[in-house]
């Protein structure tokens, strides 16, 4: 069964909105900064306190978020649907599928946080994150 999430992307304050949505929703909060990252001795120093990955968790919703944005985030391209898949062959039929007279941004490539990920925008514009892992979190 695939599970739908939304992702958002923020602009240096994922810390401070995703806390916010904790305090409105509860949950769990955790957050990886880039400098708690391999992604680190690549960026500016600027960058380090930045999120990579948010996820706020509880039994009913899941609302996932990055610091990570393009240089041209607007709203309206700072949220993606995020896919999480049970299998592996279903994350790439998936991916083949959704990205099918698209733009495929990041392949499907295993990342160093140990999942099956990867990126596209559908011919419709919209954007989609696809992730997978075998472990169990």
């Amino acid at each position: 069964m695939v599970q739908l999430n939304s992702y958002l992307t923020f602009n240096g304050n994922c810390r401070e909105a995703m806390t916010f949505y904790k305090a409105c929703l509860g949950g769990e909060l955790k957050l990886q900064t880039i400098a708690d990252s391999p992604m680190a001795k690549d960026l500016p120093q600027k960058m380090k306190k930045c999120i990579l990955h948010a996820t706020l968790k509880s039994d009913s919703i899941v609302i996932m978020g990055s610091d990570m944005a393009p240089e041209n985030l607007v709203k309206g391209n700072n949220v993606a649907m995020m896919l999480t898949f049970n299998t592996e062959e279903e994350i790439r039929n998936a991916y083949a599928y959704l990205a099918k007279d698209g733009v495929a941004t990041h392949s499907l490539e295993m990342t160093f946080f140990g999942a099956l990920f990867g990126h596209l925008t559908d011919k419709f514009g919209y954007q989609w994150m696809l992730y997978y892992s075998s472990a169990k979190n």
